[in-house]
């Protein structure tokens, strides 16, 4: 698929800070959208249908991908949190969303992933798809069965995945870090549609603005048609430690044992 205009996308998660952006845009480039949370939310035009579905309910999303050219997969838990719900939310609710587009025949699925699947790599690390996953929580823990997931999908069922590690979604960068991780608002709408139109069948790839200082290889992005055109440097441009770990202050310790609830 080369073009989303007049193509049926179903957007999981359509309710949350990525969601309520990209929608308008892919609006916008004349897509047909599913948008479905746990959340309330209206249509935004004619073009656009709204469902609430819970990510636990496999037979729902069934029912909802019926006839979609692809799924926009946003929904979960976008945190660190207690494991048990985050396994629930986002490793079981992944797997029921990959499982209900292999049943509804949907071509294709878009994975948001994390950069907190390798955040536990330093400061120091230029750091590509290809390598190791290293977690800085519980929450990267999930993303990380999540792409697996996505993996298994297109290997053992055909299924074409493709997943986008998110940076530090934000209209600027707000911290040192930040300005490696950045990804603007308008480089996310790129990453999304690179992904939804790529003619890769699977890739994993950091969604992330150009950072003149960023920890990440770009080079699995460009290979799915994603070129960031934004560079948190026009903003600012501070020192960084570099045998801290890139997740920051999400790779303390009290980050995941405060959030523990079981």
């Amino acid at each position: 698929m080369t073009s989303i205009a007049g193509s049926r996308w179903v957007i999981t998660g359509a309710a949350g800070t990525i969601g309520s952006a990209l929608r308008p845009a892919l609006l916008e480039r004349r897509a047909v959208l599913v948008s479905t949370d746990i959340r309330p939310i209206a249509p935004m035009t004619p073009r656009e249908s709204v469902a609430t579905v819970d990510l636990a309910d496999l037979e729902g999303l069934v029912e909802l991908f019926a006839g979609a050219d692809g799924v926009v997969h946003l929904g979960g838990i976008a945190d660190e949190a207690d494991f048990h719900d985050l396994a629930e939310a986002n490793i079981v609710g992944t797997y029921h969303v990959l499982e209900a587009a292999r049943r509804s025949g949907v071509p294709r699925v878009v994975y948001a992933s994390s950069n907190r699947l390798t955040g536990a790599y330093s400061t120091g690390d230029h750091v590509s798809s290809e390598m190791p996953p290293r977690p800085d929580g519980f929450y990267g823990v999930s993303k990380v069965a999540g792409e697996a997931l996505c993996r298994l999908y297109a290997d053992k069922f055909g299924l074409s995945t493709i997943s986008l590690r998110i940076g530090s979604h934000e209209d600027r960068p707000a911290s040192a870090r930040e300005q490696r991780t950045w990804l603007s608002p308008a480089d996310a709408i790129r990453a999304f549609v690179a992904a939804m139109t790529t003619t890769e069948r699977t890739a994993v790839f950091y969604a992330v603005s150009a950072n003149t200082d960023g920890w990440w290889d770009l080079r699995s992005g460009e290979a799915v048609g994603f070129f960031p055109q934004d560079d948190a440097v026009a903003w600012a441009r501070d020192p960084i430690d570099p045998d801290l770990p890139q997740g920051g202050e999400y790779a303390t310790p009290a980050y995941s044992t405060d959030r523990m609830l079981r």
